[in-house]
């Protein structure tokens, strides 16, 4: 992990016509051109754009728990080496194909790629762009599609959260995390329960929503969850730790809860006790928020609608933790690496 905070330039490349008028202008992106090394910063030769695509000059990419993973090789996906990392952005549409329609040139937006977004310019297809509202800046626009998309997601499409219902986050001071605070709180109406490692994220927590916190490096996660709530125990847990974490959530939902696993940032996967599930008609389900792209399009496209029609209500108040330059991208994977990041993190590509 410590390779990471080196970087290495690209050789550039001759210029090559694209596909808008003149030569195409190479630009810069950050590369992994070999697994668990530093990601080199250089510039790349732009592509032609087909019918259905749209170029995006982006302003702000987020930088995902998932990206490290991925340019480790410990993903469920595998990109084929090389590969620009980056899984969502915010920016303005350069250029548009033939077929395009829901886009125009100027506009803005955000929008989620496979794996090529750490770059001054994205190509991606039409339907995974949203246009986004005049008092949405394009800062706070990027932390809106994998966190806010993953939270209403478990929230209201997995685990049903009703309002009045308390819901127990973990790893809450994450990017995810205090999205999570946020919909519960301010779009669904429920109780949360923040849990996080330290006592600093634990007060963040507090400042953006939550009702209660655990510092669960200090205590167990159940018998504080306990002393909150009572015997009862939570309606709804959203996991993203894993391990023994996991498990103390686990224990600690109500009759009927449910509990969404959306990772294991902890590194450890644990396995479920099945007797938990029958003794109080527990469910136990998974989240993983992009198969929906693949799998139930209009679910996944709706997760980000919400989020940009409750911005746009003003019922959620997305948070940025820090930015970095294209430059300090191995710096960015490794604050988020050690778990050192608070709130979404972003590279700035301008």
């Amino acid at each position: 992990m410590a390779a990471l905070l080196c970087a290495r330039r690209l050789p550039r490349p001759r210029l090559r016509r694209g596909a808008r008028q003149g030569p195409g202008r190479p630009y810069r992106a950050a590369l992994c051109a070999e697994l668990k090394q530093p990601l080199a910063v250089g510039e790349v030769a732009p592509r032609p754009v087909l019918p259905h695509e749209v170029r995006v000059d982006v302003h702000f990419c987020g930088v995902n728990f998932a990206d490290t993973l991925v340019c480790r090789g410990q993903y469920q996906e595998k990109p084929h080496l090389p590969f620009i990392p980056g899984i969502e952005f915010s920016g303005t549409i350069l250029e548009t194909g033939t077929d395009v329609c829901t886009v125009k040139e100027g506009d803005r937006v955000i929008g989620v790629s496979h794996f090529n977004a750490m770059a001054e310019e994205c190509i991606t297809d039409q339907k995974a762009l949203w246009k986004i509202p005049e008092n949405l800046s394009l800062r706070e626009a990027a932390t809106l599609p994998v966190t806010y998309g993953t939270a209403i997601l478990a929230l209201q499409h997995r685990a049903c959260t009703q309002p009045g219902e308390t819901v127990l986050v973990t790893a809450a001071a994450g990017a995810t995390g205090l999205a999570v605070i946020d919909v519960a709180t301010n779009v669904l109406q429920a109780k949360v329960i923040a849990a996080a490692g330290s006592d600093e994220k634990c007060k963040l927590a507090m400042q953006r929503g939550a009702q209660f916190s655990v510092n669960y490096s200090r205590c167990s996660l159940k018998e504080a969850v306990q002393q909150l709530v009572g015997s009862g125990g939570v309606n709804v847990a959203i996991d993203m730790v894993g391990g023994d974490i996991f498990l103390e959530a686990l224990r600690s939902l109500a009759w009927e809860g449910r509990i969404v696993v959306l990772g294991f940032a902890g590194g450890n996967i644990a396995s479920v006790p099945a007797n938990l599930l029958l003794l109080k008609n527990i469910s136990a389900m998974g989240l993983y928020w992009g198969r929906y792209q693949l799998e139930d399009f209009p679910v996944f496209s709706k997760s980000l609608h919400s989020a940009l029609q409750y911005y746009h209500q003003g019922r959620i108040q997305p948070y940025v933790g820090k930015v970095f330059k294209l430059e300090e991208v191995n710096d960015a994977f490794l604050h988020v690496m050690q778990r050192k990041s608070t709130g979404k993190v972003l590279l700035s590509l301008k």
